[in-house]
């Protein structure tokens, strides 16, 4: 699941709304829509995020965050490590082939470093 894709379905859940009727109203199929919240798709569409946007009747702070949490919701993502150190490439390898394995609470901590030294300009 993505970030985006859990609010989603968080923001459906709470409003008791069922993914089908909320994919009439959105004009998508309620299989896209599916696919959208459990991170089998792609970084939705600006549009769409906009009509989910109007249709959850979200304003300000929370439209702000799930435009940002569209933004880093692919869940395909390529890295690329050309002209990097060498270790960024094997960091980035390690990665792809243990992310699945990797507690959350871990994952969590990792995530929070890696903001604090992007925050920071900190090397990591």
């Amino acid at each position: 699941m993505t970030p985006f894709g859990a609010k989603v379905r968080r923001l459906r859940k709470q409003e008791g709304i069922t993914l089908t009727k909320m994919a009439g109203s959105l004009g998508v199929s309620g299989a896209y829509l599916s696919a959208l919240e459990h991170g089998h798709r792609g970084r939705p569409s600006w549009p769409l995020v906009q009509r989910i946007i109007a249709y959850f009747n979200v304003i300000w702070d929370e439209a702000e965050e799930l435009e940002r949490l569209a933004r880093i919701s692919d869940p395909r993502v390529t890295v690329n490590t050309g002209g990097m150190h060498p270790c960024a490439t094997e960091f980035a390898n390690e990665l792809a082939k243990s992310i699945g394995s990797i507690e959350e609470e871990d994952l969590e901590f990792l995530l929070a470093h890696l903001r604090n030294a992007r925050k920071h300009n900190l090397p990591l």
